[in-house]
Order: C-alpha cells, then sequence, then structure tokens
C-alpha cells in the first residue's frame, strides 16, 4: 500500500485506514493493520487506533497508549474512550465514534485540541474511517490523530503565505476575507488554500479558527464572562463560540476554565 502525500487528504486518509477488499470481518482486518504495526509504534507525533463496533479498542499504537498514561498498549484494549481519557472528552470522543460507525461517515482532517494526562494541550488533525465487511455493514473504525505539523519553510511560496498567516493572526477579530487574502499572497482563492495546506497542514479557516481559540484558552482563565471571551475573540454570538470551542476541544469554555481555576489535571476531571 503506497500512501503520497501530494494525494487530496479524504484520499490519503482512505488509503491509509481502509481495509483490503475481500477483508470480512473485524479480526482479518486487524491482521491486515498489525502489518503495520510497526510503522504505527514508530510515529511518536501520530495516535493511531482501531475499535470494534462498541467503539471498544481493538488495536492501538505505543504513542497512544504512552499519551493515556500506559506502559502496555494491552491496557487499552477493550476500552472505550470513555474509559481511557477524562471523563468530560471521554464522553466527546465515544460519542464522536458512535456516529461514525451507526452512520458509515468519514471524518477528515478534523482540527482537534487533544487534552492527555499530565501533558499541555496540543493540537493534532484527525481522521476516523468507518470498517466495512463484505455486506456493506460497520463493524468498527480507524483513526489517526497526528500533532499539527510546522510549516513547510522552504516551500517557494513560503513567505507570501506567512504574512497571510500574519494577518489573520492580528486581525483574528474580523471575519476571514478570501478574495483579501489571495490578493495579499498574488493568488486566486483556489491556489491559496491549496498551498495553505500544502505549507501549513492547514486551511486559511482551520487557521484563523486554531488562532482564536488559542486566544480563548489563554483568555479563560483571566476573565470571569464567556461572553467577554467570545467577543474579544470573534464572536458576535457567544452561543457559536461556545459550540465550536466544545467541537474541537471537547467541553464548554466554561468546563474548560473550571478545569483551569480547580488546578486539577485533566485525569483528575
Amino acid at each position: 500500500m503506497t500512501i503520497t502525500m501530494d494525494r487530496p487528504a479524504d484520499e490519503r486518509c482512505d488509503a491509509a485506514l481502509r481495509a483490503p477488499g475481500g477483508v470480512s470481518t473485524l479480526g482479518a482486518m486487524l491482521q491486515h493493520f498489525r502489518l503495520l504495526e510497526p510503522v504505527f509504534d514508530a510515529m511518536p507525533d501520530v495516535v493511531f487506533f482501531v475499535k470494534d463496533e462498541e467503539a471498544r479498542y481493538a488495536m492501538v499504537n505505543r504513542t497512544l497508549a504512552r499519551r493515556c498514561g500506559q506502559k502496555d498498549k494491552q491496557a487499552l484494549i477493550g476500552k472505550t474512550a470513555e474509559d481511557v481519557f477524562p471523563r468530560r472528552f471521554g464522553r466527546i470522543y465515544t460519542a464522536q465514534d458512535k456516529a461514525i460507525i451507526e452512520e458509515g461517515n468519514q471524518l477528515i482532517d478534523q482540527l482537534e485540541l487533544h487534552l492527555y494526562a499530565g501533558r499541555e494541550p496540543g493540537w493534532c488533525m484527525t481522521c476516523k474511517q468507518p470498517l466495512h465487511d463484505d455486506a456493506g455493514k460497520v463493524v468498527g473504525l480507524a483513526g489517526i490523530s497526528r500533532d499539527l505539523q510546522a510549516a513547510e519553510g522552504t516551500h517557494p511560496a513560503y513567505s507570501r503565505l506567512a504574512a497571510v498567516v500574519q494577518h489573520i493572526q492580528e486581525n483574528f477579530v474580523q471575519p476571514l476575507n478570501m478574495r483579501q487574502l489571495a490578493s495579499m499572497a498574488n493568488m486566486s482563492i483556489a491556489q491559496l488554500e491549496r498551498y495553505f495546506h500544502k505549507v501549513f497542514h492547514l486551511t486559511p479557516r482551520q487557521v484563523l479558527l486554531k488562532t482564536r481559540l488559542d486566544a480563548a484558552t489563554a483568555l479563560l482563565v483571566t476573565h470571569d464572562k464567556v461572553t467577554d471571551v467570545a467577543a474579544l475573540c470573534g464572536y458576535t454570538d457567544h452561543s457559536a463560540f461556545t459550540r465550536q470551542f466544545k467541537a474541537t476541544v471537547g467541553i464548554t469554555p466554561t468546563e474548560y476554565r473550571s478545569l483551569l481555576h480547580a488546578g486539577a489535571a485533566p485525569d483528575k476531571v
């Protein structure tokens, strides 16, 4: 199986996570994925997992086990995300898994802020792929979460795109104006989006989202009102801010602030 990085994200995710044709049971699919187990175990910035139709871990890589505070990968097998993550986050991850299994939809390059026990929050891109048997029934899912990578600073378009990123970061309270950004980079909108993903591994909208939520997580430490934080981060509707924050972080801004003020590690929540 060859996975080329110049393919679209949805095709790369599909190629990495889809079991080969003719594999009809989850057990047989696991045998396929175990051929790649040494590769996944050697990636310290990639979390890999396979789950059964009840959203229980059937296979994990070493990185996931370590980030969950386990020395042995087998410690996670048979458990759900709700069993191994802080309960506020685990419920969200398990609900996401079950929705994918029930609906059979892919999750492609979802920007997420992950919180593991004893670790600083970290941004990642998550892909999840439902696994089907020969009859088309979903029998589980496979997923990859990769740490957000550093920008490709040697790319010929880097300097022009870096100026656009700086503009977004300095004006993140303003709505995104793709025409203006494309003009700044002397590109079409399609070129801007394509090169952004190639250089920064994010779309312009994801850069704006990350910038806003980075600011929000800092402001929640010092500001009492979520409505104030929402306004300072460019959201005119605080309910939209709350929905976006929860979709990305896994908990609401109020819950996140309570966690910080309590001084509790994520695994104590």
